[in-house]
């Protein structure tokens, strides 16, 4: 099958022919890369979106407490995203001269997700705040960064699918024996990705938060949250091409690093949802008063 595709791959997509690549401005003296811009963008468009969210009755935090937390988030998601990458996929980076290259590319979204989940228990135990309303709160935010990033991931080339005769198919830029060349037509699982774990999760989030009683529900809109990139990796990992490094686990155990790193965020989604209800809070608006 892999030589039969090959053979009719003219038929595909080329990449080179989208017009797009990392860099999304070049000055000479200085470059900016969409991968960088897409954190950068999902950042702000986070924070803009949780003043937003917290404007409603019920609020767990004032309009002062996101402010700091914006803190907390940037660092647990730079950090945890680069440490986790490191730790779970490629542990080479681990070196002067390349960990702080973020803007080629290796931040883990498992690992993103773990440095914001400790970020925010930090954050909640200055403030004495509730942790799972809050994580209920950025978890309607989540969907700007997992659409964005995973663009970000299409336009850089990187993390394609596998090998497939689907007429979408996109042939990506591939290294054979040190020369670049255009490589048999792969699912481009991260548009896949970016419309199920970004584009999805937002169309359900949305209603639920602000249709729906759902945000007095300690857990439940993050566990909603958890369930829906769970179940979206998870799927979606079987047309994903593994890392190189991690073949000898898809060929010793069936699954991927991705699908064992989000097999425990699947079950926390169907615990809290399942036992949101018996959280159910009647809760006051918060009034914006002053922190330390």
């Amino acid at each position: 099958m892999y030589f039969e595709i090959l053979a009719v791959s003219a038929n595909y997509i080329n990449f080179t022919d989208l017009g797009v690549g990392p860099v999304a401005l070049d000055l000479g003296f200085f470059q900016l890369r969409w991968y960088s811009l897409s954190y950068l963008v999902m950042i702000l468009l986070g924070y803009w979106y949780l003043r937003k969210l917290i404007t409603m009755p019920g609020a767990p935090m004032s309009p002062l407490h996101t402010d700091d937390l914006i803190i907390y988030m940037t660092l647990g998601i730079i950090l945890g995203g680069r440490f986790g990458y490191i730790l779970f996929y490629d542990q080479s980076l681990l070196t002067i001269d390349r960990f702080y290259r973020l803007w080629e590319g290796g931040m883990s979204l498992h690992g993103g997700a773990l440095g914001v989940f400790f970020a925010l228990w930090l954050f909640v135990r200055k403030h004495g705040l509730s942790y799972l309303r809050v994580c209920d709160y950025i978890a309607c935010c989540v969907p700007f960064g997992t659409f964005l990033v995973r663009l970000a991931n299409f336009v850089n080339g990187e993390l394609w699918g596998k090998v497939t005769d689907v007429p979408w198919a996109i042939r990506f830029p591939e290294i054979v024996n040190g020369a670049a060349i255009l490589g048999p037509p792969r699912h481009p699982s991260q548009l896949y990705e970016a419309v199920f774990e970004g584009l999805l999760m937002a169309a359900i989030l949305w209603p639920l938060f602000w249709k729906s009683d759902a945000r007095y529900k300690p857990g439940f809109l993050f566990g909603c949250a958890a369930l829906i990139y769970g179940i979206a990796r998870f799927s979606i990992e079987y047309l994903r091409q593994p890392d190189a490094q991690l073949q000898w686990l898809v060929d010793a155990t069936s699954f991927s690093m991705g699908q064992f790193l989000t097999m425990p965020i699947i079950l926390l989604g169907l615990f809290l949802v399942a036992t949101a209800k018996g959280r159910r809070q009647r809760v006051e608006p918060v009034t914006g008063e002053s922190i330390a």
